[in-house]
Formats: structure tokens, sequence, C-alpha cells
């Protein structure tokens, strides 16, 4: 590890700990990863008990490569965003992963005050991170992290984040195009839902694991 690795490292972890210190004071279940592997192999030891494990969409979980892993445990997944489903289909497991056992997701900005703020186009994300399945399991790359307030926030996941996915998604948006925000009135617009979770959700077993690696867009 060169010097300059070892002190960009050393300072996101400065950072990561803020943050996971702050999410504790908040209520969260929270813990310090230092790598993906750390957070992929805590995924797997909380899914012990789940038979159903519900996926929000997310780039972050998918960097992880958890799935072969939870489907070889025998669990049943429901991932929304798996190829060959319907319409009718898809909409079905987003339904469904409302009351899975085990909910897994990203998160589009994690403030150093303990704040988790998402932006969604469709709401079954959020949705399932407040209230519904038994154990949620965010998981927040340093990338994702914010040194500001919730306005600030948001701004990081309409430059940031909101980009890329509309494009990922193949949605007709003008920031598809540009790769800048420019608050559009497209149909096919991907920010529409924006949430702020200050505080654990009251009766959700919520964990957040704060990774120093970038995960996620």
């Amino acid at each position: 590890m060169s010097i300059t690795h070892e002190l960009v490292t050393w300072t996101w972890e400065k950072k990561c700990l803020q943050a996971v210190e702050s999410l504790y004071k908040n209520g969260f279940t929270t813990h310090y990863c230092k790598t993906a592997t750390e957070a992929a192999n805590y995924i797997l030891i909380e899914s012990g008990d789940a038979r159903s494990v519900g996926f929000g969409g997310s780039m972050t979980i998918k960097d992880l490569g958890v799935e072969p892993q939870l489907l070889e445990k025998g669990k049943e997944l429901l991932n929304h965003s798996a190829p060959g489903l319907t319409p009718e289909e898809r909409l079905e497991i987003m339904r469904r992963q409302l009351t899975c056992d085990l909910f897994l997701s990203g998160t589009n900005a994690l403030t150093l005050s303990g704040a988790l703020v998402n932006i969604d186009a469709i709401g079954n994300r959020v949705g399932s991170m407040f209230f519904g399945p038994r154990k949620v399991i965010v998981v927040a790359g340093r990338n994702k992290l914010v040194d500001g307030d919730i306005p600030a926030a948001i701004r990081r996941v309409k430059d940031c984040a909101s980009p890329p996915n509309a494009r990922r998604l193949n949605y007709k948006t003008p920031c598809a195009e540009s790769g800048f925000c420019c608050d559009c009135t497209s149909p096919e617009r991907i920010c529409r839902i924006i949430s702020v979770l200050e505080r654990k959700p009251k009766y959700t077993e919520l964990h957040v694991l704060v990774v120093n690696e970038d995960l996620g867009l």
C-alpha cells in the first residue's frame, strides 16, 4: 500500500467512524466495515434465519456479490431486477419485498450527522426501509458520505446518483443524456420521492453498514 493510499484510507476511516457514531446516537444498529468483503460477510451471517431476502435494486448490494451465496443457503430471493420478468411480475416482487424477512439496500447519501437520504421513482425501496420487513440492512460505501445538511445530501443524490441511475435503467430523461440534473418534467423522471431517515424507524430493525470503500453510485 502506497503512503498516498494509506493516508486516503485513514482519512475516509475517520469520516466513516464519525457517521457510525452519529447513526448509533440516532438509534440505528450500525457497524464500520473496513472492506466490502466484511460487509458481505455481515449480511450472510445476519441472513441466517431469513427465508426470503428482498433486494432494493441497489448497485451497492450488487457490488457486494452476495446473491449466489444467499441462493446456496436456500433463501428465496426477491429481486425485481432479475432478467426475464414481465412488468406484472416485477410489481408483484416489489410488493412482496415489503413483507420479506430480510431486505437489503444501499442508500443514496449518508450525512456525517447520521441521516439516510434517498430518492426513488417508485417508492418500493424506501418503503421497505421504513416498515414491513423483519430486518433491514442498508450498506453505505464511503462515496455516499456527505459532510453537510439534508439539502446537501439531496444535491449529492441529484448530481451524482440520479443521472447515472437513469441511464442504467434506460429512462428517457434529460439527465440520462447530459449527465446533469435539470429538475425535469419528463414522464420518466427518476426523482419523485425524497425520503429522510433522521432516526431509526420505531418498529423496524434497521442495520447500517458504513464501508471504507466506494460502492454503488
